[in-house]
């Protein structure tokens, strides 16, 4: 008998202690790297309802509020996201899209037929103006994508010259003027080129790099006095071998940025509903998203040894959930609803994005409104804002903040034979001395109990926001728009150094100390 009670005692406290191993450490003491707002940026391509109807429904529309045709509840909901950097045109788009036949008067200006996304005739009234102006409007550095696939050097060198150079200085910037611009809008980050292993063109990597020096030279002057910030395509999957061969055979001064790809797909021949999904999809895509680390890593490694002081940026410059497009919308649309599975990537992705900002200084969700893990979806004049805007609006408070290097050991998000680590985290130190600390639990049945060491530093004034819902597959629709919303969280305690949060399952929590 007493076996068997000293068996059930072991097996016992063996459970409990299986359920309290999430600590994380945060050493304050080895903080020396910051996080770029510009992590926080956003990728609007020329698809689907993303710009026509999203950002943009024409001047003449007179029942949704405009300035110049640019939606204002969509400028108002980014400025209150604090987008940093927003990229443009493309994507697949950008290596069809001839900049100069989308500029002056609207009713001159040529329509093309957009065959990278349905052959869908637009006008081209949404053009480089419209977009420049677009940004300044919410308060973003515009990056423009170089037509690298049907374009020439001379092209992109004058797209340079028409936004960037002053006014009189060429006949180029002489069309700017009759747009009545007054000034140049200095756009500092230029993509040579898109997924150029793909549908940028299908090329080897020993072809794009000639191509790229040929470009990163014309662009701007011999010795980049123009501080111009080029980024060459670097690779969409753990190809590091292409990543090796940019870093072999271009000259670090004259490219600023590689940038890398990566979506949380399933399966990309059968991506699942974007609503419609169980947890064993639910859990694919979380083994997807945190392949996330991987591609950051290896990427970085390789960097490393020709940059060892960092000088070139990783720049994730698409990211996010690709599933189908919803029943009832066109496929090369694009369109999926954003429930809090992408929530669950919005957090940890960016979580790992601030524990390698030294490298990682750049990103751009995919897409920002009406396409795929989009912060923004707008039918007519309605407006919803998703999990996803949610969780990066909670996480803006880490923008240009010391970044504090985390320990962390979680408990195991278990299903079936498969694990992962159900705590993602991350955390900053503001201006003001705030500590801000990110906590993602991804386990979809478990609530995880956390144990933070905080060092030296010492609070009893903790605020925190959580966002959670009661089912993974919940979002927010036109009809029922606040179904997720960020709330108020105050399951801490604080003891000595040591702060303990409860997170619910599938949920996301941001922390401010002070």
């Amino acid at each position: 008998m007493k076996k068997y009670i000293l068996y059930f005692v072991i097996v016992f406290f063996s459970i409990n202690h299986s359920q309290s191993q999430n600590k994380i450490s945060i050493n304050i003491s080895q903080a020396k790297d910051t996080i770029n707002k510009n992590i926080y940026g956003h990728f609007a391509e020329q698809l689907g309802h993303g710009i026509y109807g999203g950002l943009y429904v024409g001047e003449k529309n007179k029942t949704i509020a405009n300035k110049d045709g640019i939606r204002l509840d969509v400028v108002n909901a980014l400025k209150k996201l604090k987008v940093a950097v927003l990229r443009w045109p493309g994507g697949c788009f950008a290596d069809n899209y001839h900049w100069n036949d989308a500029i002056g008067p609207k009713d001159k200006r040529k329509p093309i037929e957009n065959i990278s996304w349905g052959n869908m005739r637009e006008d081209n009234s949404f053009g480089t103006n419209e977009f420049l102006e677009f940004c300044k409007m919410i308060k973003a550095e515009p990056y423009l994508a170089v037509n690298m696939g049907g374009g020439t050097v001379q092209e992109a060198a004058e797209w340079v010259q028409y936004v960037n150079h002053a006014n009189g200085s060429s006949y180029i910037t002489d069309l700017r003027e009759q747009s009545n611009i007054k000034e140049p809008w200095h756009v500092k980050y230029w993509g040579i080129g898109n997924e150029s292993w793909d549908c940028g063109g299908h090329m080897t990597v020993e072809y794009y790099t000639n191509l790229y020096k040929r470009y990163a030279t014309f662009m701007t002057s011999y010795s980049n006095s123009e501080g111009l910030f080029r980024i060459a395509v670097g690779p969409g999957t753990d190809d590091f071998n292409w990543t090796e061969s940019l870093m072999k055979n271009i000259p670090l001064k004259m490219f600023e940025g590689i940038s890398i790809h990566h979506y949380s797909v399933i399966d990309w021949s059968n991506k699942g509903s974007s609503t419609n999904f169980t947890e064993a999809e639910y859990f694919k895509t979380m083994e997807q998203a945190y392949r996330m680390e991987t591609m950051i890593k290896g990427n970085s490694d390789v960097m490393d040894k020709y940059d060892p002081q960092k000088k070139i940026a990783l720049v994730v410059d698409e990211w996010g959930g690709w599933y189908e497009s919803d029943s009832g919308t066109r496929k090369d649309f694009l369109f999926q609803q954003n429930t809090m599975r992408d929530a669950m990537i919005a957090g940890i992705t960016l979580n790992m994005f601030h524990n390698h900002c030294d490298r990682v200084r750049m990103a751009n969700l995919a897409q920002c409104v009406n396409v795929l893990q989009s912060v923004i979806l707008t039918n007519k004049e309605k407006i919803v804002l998703t999990p996803t805007y949610h969780v990066m609006e909670m996480y803006n408070v880490h923008q240009n903040a010391l970044m504090l290097p985390v320990t962390v050991q979680s408990n195991e998000y278990i299903l079936g034979d498969k694990k992962l680590k159900a705590i993602s985290a991350s955390a900053s130190k503001d201006k003001n001395g705030y500590i801000h600390i990110s906590l993602v639990n991804i386990d979809a049945k478990k609530g995880q109990e956390i144990k933070i060491e905080l060092g030296d530093f010492s609070t009893h004034n903790i605020k925190g926001l959580i966002l959670s819902a009661k089912n993974l597959q919940d979002y927010n629709s036109f009809d029922v728009p606040d179904k997720i919303k960020p709330e108020v969280f105050t399951d801490t305690k604080i003891d000595g150094n040591i702060l303990t949060a409860k997170l619910p399952p599938f949920s996301v929590v941001v922390l401010e100390l002070k």
